[in-house]
Order: structure tokens, then C-alpha cells, then sequence
């Protein structure tokens, strides 16, 4: 055997190797935390909490298998949701999810290493979580439903347009 060949299949051994040892190794639990300003016996917060367990199930992710949910549930009262953030990040959750800024401010402040992923977050750029929509920074990261620069110009067509 050459000494090229050698080394070359001694080197693809030892990238190889790792690889193969990670895959043999059982998964581990991943832990999310959940932080919601409703109350749980909200029927929108029912309706959040299935589409957030079934958008998981598409990915793999089942609740009690490979991944443990943490729910916490604000009522919209601002000092128990920011309780309930301190309490989420003390767990050491993989990521958080949250919905709107009333929890994603106390989670902000709480915590600058753990991933949040927020929703329903109107101005995120604005209200200073995120640095951009485009290039977030930090630890936090989400969906909006709209660009708050886009109100004006939504308001200035619909002043143009007249039924007919």
C-alpha cells in the first residue's frame, strides 16, 4: 500500500469515526420551554399549544419521547409571566418559544444564551429585540406578521381605492 493511500484512508477513518460514534449514542431529551401571556384555558391558547405539538410531529419531535414541553401560562399578568421567565431560563431549556412582547421582554432580559423564537411580535425591530428582520443577532429570532413600515403605505392605497 502507498503511504498516500495510507494516510488518506487513516485521515477518512478519523473524520469517519466521531460520526459514527455520535450515531451509535442513544438522542437525548430536548427540553423547549414555552411562555405564553393567555391563560391556558384560553381557547386560542388550546389552539397554539396543538399546532406548536403538531408542527413538531412533522419534524420528528414527540412530546414525551425525544422532546419535553415546558408550559407556562402568564393570564396576562405581567409580574407571573416574569416569574415564569426567570423559571423557564433557570431550566436550561433548549429553546423557548413565546408569543407576542409582554413575554418576550422579561425573556430578553432573563437570558442572552438561550435561542428564543417569538410570534405575533408586531415591530421586533422597533421595540428592540431583534437588530434586523433579515439579520436578527443575538439569541432571539421569530415571525411577525407584518413589517410595521408597510402600515403607511397599506394606509395610503386603501385612501385610493374606491368601490365601484
Amino acid at each position: 500500500m502507498r503511504r498516500r493511500e495510507f494516510l488518506g484512508g487513516l485521515g477518512g477513518a478519523a473524520v469517519a469515526w466521531p460520526i459514527a460514534a455520535r450515531a451509535q449514542q442513544p438522542d437525548r431529551v430536548r427540553r423547549i420551554g414555552v411562555l405564553q401571556a393567555i391563560n391556558e384555558s384560553d381557547p386560542e391558547g388550546q389552539l397554539r399549544k396543538a399546532a406548536f405539538v403538531r408542527g413538531l410531529q412533522k419534524f420528528g419531535w414527540t412530546e414525551g419521547a425525544n422532546v419535553m414541553i415546558d408550559y407556562r401560562w402568564g393570564g396576562g399578568d405581567a409580574d407571573r409571566i416574569r416569574l415564569y421567565a426567570a423559571e423557564l431560563t433557570g431550566m436550561r431549556p433548549d429553546v423557548i418559544w413565546t408569543s407576542g412582547a409582554l413575554p418576550l421582554l422579561p425573556l430578553k432580559r432573563t437570558t442572552r444564551s438561550i435561542p428564543i423564537v417569538f410570534t405575533q411580535v408586531y415591530d421586533p425591530v422597533g421595540s428592540g429585540f431583534v437588530a434586523s428582520l433579515t439579520r436578527p443577532g443575538g439569541n432571539i429570532t421569530g415571525f411577525t406578521l407584518g413589517e410595521f413600515s408597510m402600515g403607511g403605505k397599506i394606509l395610503r392605497c386603501s385612501r385610493r381605492w374606491r368601490p365601484r
